[in-house]
């Protein structure tokens, strides 16, 4: 998109104090957009954009989502993690009520603290893995697959580098993935880049399916047409939220079309190039607390 806005600093590193960048953020905000509130949904991307790829949150980042929550906003997260990833994460967060957009789009969760798991699933939406898995396994026969068991772990091929997947984790045989529906399949080569799963991608085809590519060695396959963005889209109806009351922060290839989606579309400082350029505006990386700058200066234009 056109126009877009940094609030980094020149020289990486020295960000100025937090105050100083949400005062500026705060009058970049684009004119029509409500204050914090009902009528306002903040979708947020986690890895990378609240949490840093360590896994660590920060307080202010954390503070800024919650006193966002409290205002009455619909934060909604907004990632490529499994429902079990996504829970804890919010629990950190303090979100106990509202929603949660999990696999890239393909699971939407309920948060309700009076369930007895505190969440219900709400939409799902599945494709047949067996032609990409395929497709895949002739191409890079030594890669390690994994398909998504809904509210469990993952099903894969042979054991992922630790802490990687969530949930249970059942080693079966590559027939075993084949035939039953999937929200999410997810290829991992760790000898691969990320500009040679684009080229993997290319050079076989992919139809009928959505995929984004992980910030690591890392390939996501989702239903066609399925993405962040799609079930964000659900939601804003659902909530009745206006087109133009949206905001949306995140930092992979996996938030392209949520940027473009939003009202106000937000990178990273750490987000590639692709990304960046899907956004309206490029806040700080996520180890000076970008997000937090964000959300701070829409709860500064109440």
């Amino acid at each position: 998109m056109s126009g877009q806005l940094s609030g980094t600093d020149d020289v990486p590193g020295t960000a100025a104090p937090l105050a100083e960048r949400v005062a500026r953020w705060r009058r970049r905000l684009p004119a029509g957009l409500p204050a914090a509130g009902p009528g306002l949904l903040v979708a947020l991307d986690i890895d990378g954009t609240l949490l840093t790829h360590d896994g660590e949150l920060a307080e202010e980042v954390a503070s800024a989502v919650a006193e966002l929550d409290l205002s009455g906003a619909r934060v909604v997260l907004s990632t490529g993690r499994s429902l079990q990833a996504v829970t804890p994460v919010a629990a950190q967060l303090g979100l106990t009520s509202g929603w949660a957009v999990c696999s890239n789009g393909a699971v939407v969760i309920r948060l309700d603290p009076d369930l007895e798991d505190g969440h219900e699933i709400t939409d799902v939406v599945t494709f047949d893995p067996g032609p990409t898995l395929r497709l895949l396994r002739e191409e890079l026969p030594d890669g390690l697959f994994a398909v998504e068991d809904l509210g469990r772990g993952f099903k894969v091929t042979a054991p992922f580098p630790m802490g990687e997947l969530t949930g249970d984790v059942e080693v079966v045989e590559f027939e075993d993935l084949l035939h039953a529906p999937a929200t999410r399949v997810t290829l991992r080569a760790p000898h691969l880049d990320s500009a040679d799963f684009h080229a993997l991608v290319q050079r076989v085809g992919l139809h009928g399916v959505s995929y984004a590519v992980g910030w690591t060695a890392w390939l996501d396959i989702s239903p066609d047409g399925v993405s962040k963005a799609s079930a964000l889209e659900t939601l804003r109806g659902r909530l009745d939220v206006a087109d133009g009351a949206t905001v949306a922060v995140g930092d992979g290839s996996n938030d392209l079309e949520m940027l473009g989606w939003a009202a106000h579309g937000v990178a990273m400082g750490n987000a590639g190039p692709d990304v960046v350029a899907a956004a309206d505006a490029v806040t700080d990386p996520v180890g000076d607390h970008g997000a937090a700058v964000v959300l701070r200066a829409l709860l500064a234009a109440r």
